[in-house]
């Protein structure tokens, strides 16, 4: 695993040179560590991987800019310049099924392909982002993002995927989680995901986890906008994690040679 610091951003990489780069984009909250238990899976070897830390997250420091979702797609673009890459295969989990989306629609010339895992389709996903919103922007970063991690701590039990979680979320800014998750509801509640995810140009493929993950509406959003999710059980939210050999498997199918 070679570790770099690219456009501000911690990044990891794996696999062979020359090879067509998996971008693993992770959720909110989350770091690229959430990956590390699947980058070396054998159905995958056979690709390149990036994993970065977005701005705000992980290794990566928050930053004076405003990391909207279209800030974020844009720096992920530029990183993706930057490195002279050819186009990519987007793995974007929970928050970043939405983040691929959005550097899809716009810079499709850079994108081979979409897997989107668990990404929010309605307000239904939004477990954690939701309840960032009983705070104000001033009362989360205060105290109120401590508050949320010991609710979490609390129900996680002795589930890995979960307690993993906990781990990146030690190392969020608080700012930057508040902001996400506003914006993560908001477009949520719009229920337009879903049609702009099967609007895109190129090969789009959801996985979603049974039956712990993605809830009832939106997989009923997704069906309707023609994209048949694939269904990994029993998983809850993280199917990379809870049923690792499976997940790749599927992956592999889906991303051919």
């Amino acid at each position: 695993m070679k570790r770099t610091i690219e456009q501000g951003m911690f990044v990891r990489e794996s696999g062979p040179a020359g090879s067509t780069p998996v971008v693993w984009i992770h959720g909110l909250g989350e770091s690229g560590l959430c990956f590390d238990g699947i980058l070396d899976h054998p159905e995958l070897r056979y690709r390149r991987h990036l994993v970065p830390d977005l701005p705000g997250y992980g290794r990566t420091p928050p930053s004076e800019t405003s990391w909207s979702f279209t800030g974020v797609a844009d720096h992920l673009i530029r990183w993706l310049a930057a490195r002279g890459e050819p186009p990519v295969d987007l793995v974007g989990h929970s928050l970043g099924g939405v983040l691929a989306l959005f550097v899809a629609e716009q810079a499709p010339e850079r994108v081979r392909r979409v897997v989107d895992v668990e990404g929010n389709k309605s307000e239904g996903d939004c477990v954690y982002s939701g309840r960032a919103l009983r705070w104000t922007p001033e009362d989360f970063t205060r105290g109120g993002f401590d508050v949320l991690r010991e609710e979490i701590a609390t129900a996680a039990g002795g589930d890995p995927a979960t307690q993993g979680y906990l781990r990146s979320l030690a190392m969020a800014d608080a700012g930057t989680f508040r902001a996400h998750a506003e914006e993560l509801v908001r477009l949520s509640r719009t229920e337009a995901l879903a049609r702009r995810l099967a609007g895109l140009g190129s090969p789009v493929h959801y996985i979603a986890g049974a039956p712990g993950g993605a809830c009832p509406r939106s997989l009923v959003l997704l069906e309707a906008a023609g994209l048949a999710p694939t269904r990994i059980s029993p998983s809850g939210h993280w199917p990379f994690i809870d049923q690792r050999d499976r997940f790749g498997e599927v992956l592999r199918a889906i991303l051919g040679p």
